[in-house]
């Protein structure tokens, strides 16, 4: 059993102690310690990996459905299995409201469901022949060993898309887990034991454990989500050793008003898309682009919705619970005020909240007359704070959100069915919601574009990233052909010659 005040890794079925004292991990809400995680040294790294590539070699053996029979136990185990331990543990390291926490671990069974099925349904294609009697075919194999490395705000359901797909494909797994989020990421890896012994593991620790899993020989594959700066630093590394990288990182999205829009929907619907899990979503609303006619209907209806959120401590009954550090509410303090100090107007919250706790609480913060060129619109805020921009009409609704390096999801709020398909067509982001934000689907790809990522997890994309396509020619009887060497003699150039012929490809 795991226990979360000693460090260890886990390496199926079982945790493993790791020396030392570990690293204590602060509760956010109420700055207590929430227990401790260790950081496994080159030798356990590389023991780990050797030990897992020893276990994929009889995993990718396996025919498709016998893989997934035990991924749909591993689906039957997690919802079988004790969901409070889980969350309880994700709620005290980062600080996420519990419901949130629990409605996390609950959506993670139908992916492995999916991608148990998918990978059986598919396992190549046969392709029309380029010479009669030779059956000329593509078949998948799996990578290898995959490194998935997750952030704190969803430790667990974010590596489980892209695990899931993994696993699927025939590959081996090392989850490495965030610093704030290895708890209930230890906890949670006991639900993969029906898996076979050494097939997946899970680390914890920093930079160094992710850089030394990228950089390793027996990795072959990386999946990363986190932050535009690291998730660049992350593809440079894969890249140098030409590993396949799905990379999903940092957003600021859009979200247009449309004076075609339905103001109560569209005001509850960006409190959700702004302020779930206190902004700290890849992809919440960051940038709200309201037509005039509408603007300030919108913005009275948005302030009164968002004064409805309670903050507090994530195991008591709220909707707001803290940032997950003091340097992240910093950032979130420093971005609003710059954009206060060049004349943006504070409607409703913008300081730190009162009475929530000594953690690293902040008030949803709407912020209106923000204006381009403020750092606000051009940095990922990862809080709670949203900034209203009044525009004209659509088309510049549409030209300004589409002005910004991110490129991760965008929302727009109309009921006019021709503004709908403007937005999904015009709207530069690998994502775009109309009327319902923020939602995904295990059958449809997930990722952004720009500095928002490379790559998809979900869908059939997500299953492709892992397993690499082989083309395969068989002749079912030996035969000479007749473009095999050596060539006649007609056919090598002479003044009245007409010229060869090649059935080679290169």
């Amino acid at each position: 059993m795991f226990d979360p005040a000693k460090p260890s890794y886990f390496l199926n079925p079982a945790h493993v102690p790791l020396d030392g004292a570990g690293v204590t991990l602060i509760n956010p809400s109420t700055l207590e310690p929430a227990g401790v995680y260790g950081e496994p040294g080159p030798e356990v790294i590389d023991s780990v990996l050797a030990r897992v590539n020893v276990a994929q070699k009889g995993w990718a053996a396996l025919d498709q459905k016998s893989r997934a029979r035990i991924l749909h136990q591993v689906a039957n185990d997690i919802e079988a299995g004790d969901m409070t331990e889980v969350a309880r543990l994700m709620t005290l390291e980062t600080g996420k409201p519990f419901p949130e926490a629990i409605g996390e671990i609950a959506n993670i069974p139908p992916v492995f469901r999916y991608y148990a099925e998918m990978a059986r349904n598919d396992g190549g294609k046969i392709a029309g022949t380029m010479q009669p009697g030779s059956f000329q075919f593509q078949t998948w194999e799996p990578l290898g060993t995959t490194v998935h490395i997750v952030p704190y705000n969803f430790p667990l359901i974010l590596g489980c898309w892209s695990i899931a797909a993994s696993l699927a494909a025939g590959n081996g797994i090392v989850l490495k887990a965030a610093p704030a989020g290895t708890l209930c990421a230890m906890k949670f890896m006991e639900f993969f034991r029906a898996l076979p012994a050494d097939l997946i593991a899970c680390l914890p620790g920093g930079g160094d454990v992710g850089q030394h899993l990228i950089d390793s020989p027996k990795t072959h594959a990386v999946a990363f989500t986190g932050s535009v700066p690291t998730g660049k630093a992350v593809a440079v590394a894969a890249a140098q050793h030409l590993k396949p990288a799905v990379i999903e990182a940092g957003g600021s999205d859009p979200l247009i008003v449309s004076k075609h829009a339905d103001l109560t929907v569209a005001a509850a619907g960006a409190v959700t898309a702004a302020f779930l899990q206190s902004g700290q979503v890849c992809t919440s609303t960051e940038r709200i682009y309201v037509v005039d006619e509408v603007h300030d209907a919108f913005v009275a209806a948005f302030v009164a919705h968002a004064q409805k959120l309670r903050i507090g401590d994530g195991m008591g009954i709220s909707e707001i619970g803290p940032l997950v550090s003091e340097p992240a509410r910093a950032k979130v303090m420093r971005l609003v005020e710059d954009a206060v100090a060049q004349g943006a107007t504070i409607e409703c919250g913008g300081k730190i909240a009162e009475g929530a706790g000594p953690g690293w609480f902040y008030e949803p913060t709407i912020l209106t007359g923000v204006r381009p060129g403020m750092a606000i619109l051009t940095e990922e805020i990862f809080g709670p704070a949203v900034s209203i921009i009044r525009v004209k009409d659509f088309d510049e609704a549409l030209a300004m959100a589409n002005d910004s390096p991110f490129g991760l999801g965008a929302c727009a709020f109309t009921n006019d069915l021709e503004e709908a398909f403007r937005a999904v067509n015009e709207l530069q982001a690998g994502m775009v919601w109309v009327n319902n934000p923020l939602v995904d689907n295990d059958a449809l790809p997930f990722g952004g574009i720009k500095n928002s990522g490379l790559g998809r997890t979900l869908g059939r994309q997500g299953l492709d990233a892992f397993r690499q396509p082989k083309m395969a020619v068989i002749d079912p009887k030996a035969k000479l052909a007749d473009w095999w060497y050596p060539y006649p003699d007609d056919w090598f150039y002479s003044e009245d010659a007409q010229g060869g012929r090649s059935h080679v490809a290169g």
